[in-house]
């Protein structure tokens, strides 16, 4: 009787949830996701490996942050979450201040305790003291728990529903621009114009789009042009956005190269699919003229290169943008390590139709949800969670993937 009284009066351990310390918690962060990455048994899981940088995916923020959650007396630690604030169009040329939410880790073992959830919460208060006034987050449409999260015990609304679309970079297929194309590397200020034009009315643009083509991980911009346009690439006769003389069909688009950030690795495939993957492998190899579509080794670690800003106008768009994508994929064959090429594009988007991709490797809905901080005003309509889209076109910061 007295154990089970004190049973009963034992508190609950306390979760403490706090800022990241890179000295203090490196190890134990690497420890703890590695136990989360472990998937359902008897069904392939996607390995993200962050090469020792547990705060990569946020570090090309200006303004950001990765929280741990501790548990216990022994202040171990079961739950990380990461977030950034940046400030982007929400259509109709209008900018935001918005929060992004990734990177949410708990324990296997120390699930359904409410620990996803606080840390969640706390991420949400160090939003608002950085003025964000929305936040969002984007995860697969199949991933029931952290839906439910999101949506039934911290508010926020299903968005918006992207598709992602792979293809992979094949050793001995080498697809060829059309010959009645010229590709073009752009300026970063120049491309810094041209996105700010073409881009001014999409959801989700960023402000600072000056930083991000001018990273150190944006191997370039690119613009593909019929031939005979006569288009000139020199930023000091474009150096006024109002006069920006943009040719009358063009396609481009931008490649950032997320291999030097993170490593994706295949586990627990079946021997089926490993054997059917090893031999279209053999096969290239054996008889490399062919230029047989062979699958990557996904199962050994492998980078990806990630299109973004691609858009395409005029008559000969949709030609000139597969030009571009199978420039884009020249460059990833000829860089080792890289396993494939992978673009997100809005569901009404037209460039969707230019980018080559299979569709096995390809998920049809991405889902993003979103949530307002701040309290509804007397203006309903103004609100952009429950507003239609302005635009077909979502732009996709490469930070975020």
């Amino acid at each position: 009787m007295s154990q089970r009284v004190a049973a009963e009066t034992c508190p609950p351990k306390v979760v403490v949830v706090r800022e990241f310390d890179e000295g203090r918690d490196k190890a134990a962060v690497e420890e703890m996701e590695k136990r989360c990455e472990i998937g359902q048994r008897g069904k392939p899981s996607l390995v993200t490996d962050l090469m020792g940088d547990p705060i990569c995916r946020i570090r090309h923020f200006s303004t950001h942050v990765m929280l741990v959650a501790e548990y216990g007396e022994e202040r171990r630690v079961v739950g990380v979450v990461r977030g950034c604030v940046k400030t982007v169009t929400r259509g109709k040329s209008m900018y935001v201040k918005v929060a992004y939410i990734l990177g949410l880790r708990v324990c296997p073992a120390h699930r359904r305790l409410g620990i996803g959830t606080k840390l969640v919460q706390h991420l949400e208060k160090w939003c608002e003291r950085n003025g964000a006034e929305y936040a969002y987050m984007a995860t697969d449409s199949a991933n029931e728990p952290s839906i439910n999260l999101f949506t039934k015990k911290c508010s926020y609304a299903k968005f918006r529903t992207p598709t992602m679309l792979v293809q992979p970079v094949h050793a001995h297929y080498k697809p060829l621009p059309s010959s009645k194309t010229l590709i073009l590397p752009l300026p970063p200020q120049l491309a810094e114009l041209i996105y700010r034009r073409i881009f001014a009315n999409s959801e989700f643009f960023p402000k600072d789009i000056d930083q991000i083509l001018t990273n150190k991980l944006n191997l370039g911009t690119f613009i593909a042009l019929p031939k005979k346009s006569n288009f000139k690439c020199n930023p000091s006769n474009n150096n006024n956005n109002n006069l920006l003389l943009l040719p009358p069909t063009f396609a481009i688009l931008s490649v950032w190269n997320t291999k030097d950030v993170f490593k994706l690795q295949l586990k627990g495939a079946s021997p089926l699919t490993y054997a059917w993957c090893a031999g279209t492998r053999a096969l290239d190899a054996y008889l490399p003229w062919l230029h047989f579509p062979s699958i990557p080794n996904v199962f050994k670690q492998f980078g990806v290169y990630f299109l973004h800003g691609l858009h395409m106008e005029g008559k000969h768009g949709l030609r000139l943008m597969k030009s571009l994508c199978a420039f884009a994929h020249n460059m990833a064959r000829d860089d080792a390590g890289c396993g494939a090429l992978v673009a997100e594009v809005a569901h009404r988007d037209p460039v969707r139709d230019g980018i080559p991709h299979w569709t096995k490797f390809s998920w049809a809905e991405d889902l993003w949800c979103i949530k307002k901080f701040t309290p509804a005003n007397d203006h309903p309509d103004d609100d952009w969670v429950t507003s239609r889209p302005t635009s077909p076109v979502i732009f996709v910061d490469p930070r975020d993937f």
